[in-house]
C-alpha cells in the first residue's frame, strides 16, 4: 500500500515533497561532479582521503550496474564490489543498489556513489544541492547526510563480510556546491555515531510478521473503506510520531493530528520526550509543573517545579519593573484644575 494515497484517504495528504527546480538542480549538479568518469569526484577524494602518501587516481573503473528489478541490481552490485576489491584498484560504482534486513524484510537502497580503493577500502559518496559555504554546511542538513550515509555503510559492511580484503571506511565524503556557485568541494563526515545509533534502532524493530500477527481480524487498509474504518485501522499500528517524520512520511500529517489530539509530548519533538521520562503527555506535564502531580523526588518533577517557580519570579519581577517604568495608570492621573497648599484652586 502506497502511504501517500493512504494519507490522502485519511483526508490528511502530504502537502510536501521538493521542487522541481530543485530537483533538476540536484541532478545537474550530481551530473557534473559524475562527469568524465568521476575525474573531479576522484580528486575530490584523494583531495580529503587519500593524504600525501597515496597515489592520486587514473585508471578508475565504471563497472555496468544495469539488471532487472532491485533484487537483481543488488546482486549486480555485490558481485561488482567484490571484482573491485579482488582487480586492487580503483573502481567508482554509480548509483549501486543495496540491500539491507528491516523488521524482517529486506529494504532496497541506492547511494548516490560507492568507491573501491586499491587497497580493498568502500567508501561511501553523497552528492547533496545544499551549499558548503566559508567550508562549513548547514549542520541540521549534515546530521542528517549523515544519518543517510550510516545507514549505507551498515548495508555495505554486510557484503565486505562475505568479501576478502574488503573493508567499509566509517568516513564517508560528502560533496556540496563550494559557496554561492555550482563548483563542487567536499568534506568528510565521520558517521561512527549514527552506524552504532541506526545499528541500535534496526535490532529493536519489531518485525512485520509480528505487527501483522497482532492486527485485529479482518484488518484492512484498503483506501475504498470508509474514513472511519480506515482511522481504525490505521491506529491499530502503534506509531512513534516526531516533527522529524514531517520530511521524511507521507502519513506524518496523520500521525501528527492524533498525537496533538491526544496531547502526547512526542508532538514536541525526541528530545522533549526524552527529558520528560514518565510524563507522556502535556496534561501531565502541566500538573507536574503546577505541583498537583508526580512524585517530588522524581528529577524530572523536580526539574518541572523548579523551572515553573523560575518562570513565576521572572513573570513577577517583570510586571514590577514595567509599573515602576510606566508610573500610574491614565485613569489614576488627576485630572482638571490643581489646588495648590493652602486650598486655594489656580485657574
Amino acid at each position: 500500500m502506497d502511504k501517500a494515497v493512504l494519507a490522502t484517504a485519511l483526508g490528511s495528504p502530504a502537502a510536501f515533497g521538493q521542487s522541481q527546480f530543485a530537483f533538476m538542480r540536484g541532478n545537474a549538479f550530481e551530473a557534473k561532479v559524475k562527469a568524465d568518469g568521476g575525474t573531479e569526484l576522484m580528486r575530490l577524494l584523494h583531495e580529503r582521503l587519500g593524504g600525501s602518501s597515496s597515489e592520486r587516481p587514473r585508471e578508475v573503473r565504471v563497472p555496468d550496474l544495469t539488471a532487472a528489478g532491485p533484487e537483481g541490481r543488488a546482486a549486480r552490485t555485490a558481485l561488482a564490489l567484490r571484482e573491485a576489491t579482488w582487480a586492487g584498484g580503483w573502481a567508482l560504482l554509480d548509483h549501486p543498489m543495496l540491500a539491507l534486513e528491516v523488521a524482517g524484510s529486506p529494504a532496497y537502497l541506492e547511494p548516490d556513489a560507492v568507491v573501491v580503493h586499491p587497497d580493498g577500502r568502500w567508501t561511501v559518496v553523497e552528492i547533496k544541492s545544499f551549499p558548503m559555504i566559508d567550508s562549513s554546511a548547514d549542520a541540521a542538513k549534515v546530521g542528517a547526510a549523515a544519518r543517510q550515509a550510516a545507514v549505507y555503510v551498515l548495508a555495505l559492511e554486510r557484503i565486505a563480510a562475505v568479501t576478502d580484503g574488503a573493508e567499509v571506511g566509517h568516513r564517508v565524503l560528502l560533496v556540496c556546491p563550494k559557496d554561492f556557485s555550482n563548483l563542487p568541494t567536499a568534506s568528510v563526515v565521520d558517521v561512527r555515531k549514527q552506524r552504532a545509533v541506526t545499528r541500535r534502532q534496526l535490532t529493536r524493530l519489531t518485525r512485520i510478521e509480528d505487527i501483522a500477527a497482532a492486527l485485529p481480524e479482518g484488518t484492512t487498509f484498503d483506501p475504498q473503506c470508509s474514513p472511519q474504518e480506515l482511522t481504525a485501522a490505521v491506529e491499530s499500528v502503534t506509531a512513534a510520531y516526531a516533527p522529524e517524520c514531517l520530511a521524511a512520511c507521507e502519513l506524518a500529517f496523520h500521525c501528527r493530528a492524533t498525537a496533538r489530539a491526544a496531547g502526547a509530548v512526542e508532538a514536541l519533538g525526541r528530545s522533549v520526550r526524552g527529558e520528560l521520562g514518565g510524563l507522556t503527555t502535556v496534561t501531565a506535564v502541566l500538573a507536574a509543573a503546577a505541583g498537583k502531580e508526580g512524585d517530588p523526588a522524581d528529577p524530572t518533577v523536580a526539574a518541572l517545579r523548579r523551572a515553573a517557580a523560575l518562570r513565576a519570579e521572572a513573570l513577577e519581577q517583570t510586571a514590577g519593573s514595567a509599573a515602576r517604568a510606566t508610573g500610574p495608570l491614565p485613569h489614576q492621573r488627576a485630572t482638571g484644575p490643581v489646588a495648590p497648599e493652602g486650598g486655594a484652586v489656580c485657574r
